[in-house]
């Protein structure tokens, strides 16, 4: 499995000027867009933004929650090749030729062989399981399955609701508040 290296840096918060761009929006576009040529330039894949909290001190003792706008980049790691690399190329060839003869030796010695009584079934191999990918991978094959990710798994299972407890029917308190005619009106004593 390949692995990455991130880099997070913040997202620009003014537009940059450049001839032809005049309205705000197109400066601001202009800016994100020389932030991602530069690191593409550097090897950086543009990943997604997020906004995420940021506490920072307020005053003498408070604190203060800001909201910071950031962009994530990855790039892939190089690793170092592997420790059994084969030495030269001509050593592996004349080993494959061998075993290749060897191989097509005992074939040939066991069909001239006399047939012998069945031998119980060997059981064929597991089946490889499919290929599988984390949803949305862009380093992912196009054959592999997609799987949700830990979040994703995370979110599906959360209801979004505090309380665990299932309610089934009404409760009591709701009863008593569907008997009153006005249920914003106190019931009087008569």
């Amino acid at each position: 499995m390949q692995a990455f290296e991130y880099k997070v840096i913040p997202a620009p918060n003014k537009g940059k000027k450049a001839k032809g761009v005049k309205t705000p929006e197109d400066r601001f576009a202009n800016g994100v867009e020389a932030i991602l040529n530069e690191m593409a330039v550097e090897g950086w894949e543009f990943q997604r933004a997020e906004m995420l909290p940021s506490e920072e001190r307020s005053g003498l003792t408070g604190s203060k929650t800001n909201w910071r706008n950031l962009l994530v980049f990855r790039r892939a790691l190089h690793t170092a090749a592997p420790a059994e690399a084969p030495a030269a190329p001509s050593e592996t060839v004349p080993s494959v030729a061998a075993a290749a003869s060897a191989t097509a030796t005992a074939r040939a010695a066991a069909e001239a062989a006399p047939p012998v009584a069945a031998a119980p079934a060997t059981p064929s191999p597991a089946p490889e399981p499919p290929l599988t990918a984390i949803a949305g991978d862009p380093e992912a094959p196009p054959e592999a399955v997609a799987i949700p990710g830990a979040g994703a798994r995370k979110m599906i299972s959360d209801d979004g609701v505090e309380e665990l407890s299932p309610v089934s029917g009404l409760t009591a308190a709701l009863k008593q508040r569907a008997g009153l005619k006005n249920p914003l009106k106190e019931p009087e004593d008569g």
